[in-house]
């Protein structure tokens, strides 16, 4: 990419991939461009309805309008599958607490407690939590994990396509268990002692995650300039960034970059609701072929965050670091050094 703009980042329309053969070819010239040199874009013309975000949007806002005792109920420590609320401060990213609340869901299935000889990522398998007092919480999550499940596969398919592979040459580590993740997260406002870690730097583990964020920003990305750049929201728009399993199939050729939310000034809130789109537990990704390949630089090398083959112990290590209360309670098995 010559002279990168830092104002905002690429746009991508992604049903300019329907627009005839000339609009389809400069549709996946810019999709490329922004997975191979940035990692992260706004994607717009993704077809999901005003009114589809605002049946989520409302369920969100009312909540985290419960009494706190409500919201305590769904404690995430209460779950082996990290599934649940997560009180302000209680998660960590780089070690340092994040000044956020939120509510983890995952697709509804039966607890999975694996048995010997089972890798212990089928722990990561089990029921939500719900508001009994807020049915439509439950609805509304649920249709908006299907509804962002098909548009993630779509734009999987156009990005393979994008850099020559084939567009469905993952679509086996996908199919009916996947292991999608929504978040519900609320920045309440700046924390007590100043520090302004919303969430901490960091790279998504998965393949793609997309972001419905509001208007008070805080999102930032670190670009190709060395720095972190805020993300102004776009009206509409999914923030797309590339996860690490796609580094790693490509070898570097396309970015999982790292990003960070600042906490919003006083008592400002933000919301916003991060998907992740993330195949099988037991996926093992392979390399991609795609003619890039031999040229690809290979990936960023990083002790402190070993990369595993089965995507199930990439989300497990993230887990039991994220949320060490509920680490504690359930799986001090897996803290101890073998």
């Amino acid at each position: 990419m010559t002279n990168p703009s830092y104002d905002q980042l690429p746009i991508i329309d992604l049903s300019d991939a329907d627009r005839g053969p000339e609009a389809r070819a400069l549709f996946h010239a810019r999709l490329h461009g922004a997975a191979h040199d940035v990692g992260f874009f706004q994607l717009v013309g993704h077809g999901v309805t005003r009114a589809e975000t605002e049946a989520l949007l409302g369920a969100m806002r009312a909540f985290f309008a419960l009494p706190e005792a409500d919201r305590l109920a769904l404690d995430n420590a209460n779950s082996p599958h990290f599934r649940g609320y997560t009180r302000i401060g209680d998660e960590r990213t780089g070690g340092a607490r994040d000044w956020r609340d939120q509510l983890d869901i995952g697709a509804e299935r039966p607890a999975r407690a694996p048995g010997p000889g089972e890798a212990a990522y089928w722990w990561l398998q089990g029921p939500n939590q719900w508001p009994a007092a807020l049915p439509e919480l439950r609805t509304a999550a649920l249709a908006w994990i299907d509804r962002l499940s098909g548009v993630a596969q779509r734009l999987l398919h156009e990005l393979l396509t994008a850099i020559g592979a084939a567009p469905d040459f993952y679509d086996p580590v996908f199919g009916d268990r996947a292991h999608p993740h929504l978040k519900l997260v609320r920045y309440p406002g700046s924390a007590d002692d100043g520090a302004d870690q919303g969430v901490g730097a960091h790279k998504d583990y998965g393949f793609l995650t997309l972001l419905l964020q509001d208007r008070v920003g805080g999102l930032q990305v670190h670009r190709e300039d060395g720095r972190f750049h805020d993300v102004p929201p776009l009206e509409g728009a999914f923030v797309v960034n590339l996860g690490e399993l796609l580094e790693v199939a490509t070898n570097g050729y396309l970015l999982a970059t790292n990003h960070r939310v600042v906490s919003p000034p006083g008592a400002t809130e933000r919301f916003s609701v991060p998907f992740f789109y993330n195949p099988r537990l037991d996926a093992r990704i392979e390399p991609l072929p795609f003619p890039g390949a031999p040229t690809a630089p290979g990936i960023t090398a990083d002790p402190a965050n070993p990369l595993f083959a089965e995507y199930g112990y990439n989300e497990l290590k993230g887990k039991l670091r994220a949320h060490p209360r509920t680490a504690e309670r359930h799986h001090t098995a897996l803290l101890t050094p073998a």
